[in-house]
Parts: structure tokens; sequence; C-alpha cells
């Protein structure tokens, strides 16, 4: 890169918002909508340099262009590729409000989630949409906790995954571990 481009570069980390959509104008030729100052230096010295140096060649671009477009490209596994969650335990009869966002306590899909409870350890399988526990799903770690002790638990208790000041209330804790 040029010296005279770096500097360039430089003097845009040092701007507001409207010496930046100022700038915008100059280097694209047209408004922008955006005031986020860190998208418009980025953009804006993208540009700079295209226009000191080149742009992507046609090459590179059909090859990024067939990447997007890539249909067979997956980012996670499919949902229960053995079929066996076809018909999960249903750890309440009734919901007033079903969400589709995930608790921030969980560990990632694939987790294996270990308690030792009356000399036997517990092993379940932390999955995309619930449970694995003894070969049967589960919607929820309390429906399995119930299921173990044979009495109503918080099943992030249970497990030892609900966060410190929760957990530092029970009178056990549980040993805990993630495989």
């Amino acid at each position: 890169m040029e010296a005279k481009t770096f500097q360039e570069i430089q003097q845009l980390s040092r701007m507001t918002v409207r010496e930046l959509r100022e700038k915008y104008i100059e280097v694209f030729g047209e408004q922008t909508r955006a005031f986020h100052k860190e998208f418009l230096r980025k953009r804006i010295a993208w540009r700079i340099q295209v226009l000191a140096e080149g742009d992507l060649s046609e090459r590179a671009r059909r090859r990024a262009e067939e990447l997007a477009n890539d249909a067979d490209l997956r980012i996670r596994t499919p949902r229960d590729p053995l079929g066996k969650c076809a018909e999960p335990e249903k750890a309440r009869t009734t919901t007033s409000h079903i969400s589709n966002a995930r608790d921030p306590r969980l560990p990632l899909p694939g987790t294996f989630l270990s308690r030792e409870f009356q000399g036997r350890d517990i092993v379940v399988k932390v999955l995309d949409d619930g449970f694995e526990y003894d070969g049967r799903c589960y919607t929820s770690l309390s429906a399995i906790a119930q299921k173990v002790t044979g009495t109503k638990w918080n099943g992030f208790l249970f497990f030892g995954i609900a966060d410190n000041a929760t957990s530092r209330q029970g009178n056990s804790e549980p040993k805990r571990s993630y495989k």
C-alpha cells in the first residue's frame, strides 16, 4: 500500500460521523443512510484501497459468488438425524408461550451433562431442541430430574448449571462435569 493511501485511511479514524458521511459521498459518489462510525470507516477505507490499487479480479468475484450460493453448505448438523426424538416426553401439558430462543445457560448441542445421584451416574445429552436421557427425549432438564428423583426439581440446579448466585443457595453442591 502506498504511503499516501495509508495516511488517508489513518485519517478516517479521527473523523466524526458527519465528516465520514461527507467522505463517503466523495469516494462513492452517492449518499449513505448509515450513521455507524466503524461501518463507514471500514467501507470508505475499502473504497480508497480499491480506487488506489484496483478491485478483486473477475475470477475471485466468480469464486466468491459460487461460495455464497452453495446450497449444500451446512452450519449446523440436521436436527435429530437418527430419528430418536420424534416424539419427546412432555415436561408440561400446556404451554402459553413458545419461544425459539435457547436459554443462555445451556451448553451447546452435543454436550453431555453428568450428575451423580444416589450412587448412579445420570448422563444427559444436550440436543438442539431438547435433551436425551436413557434413550428418550425430553423437552427440559427439569423433566429429566423429576424422572430420576421422583420429585420436582429445577433442572438447572439439579445438573449444576444455574448461575453462581442461584446455585450457592442450594444445600448440596452437585458433582457436575461436561464431556
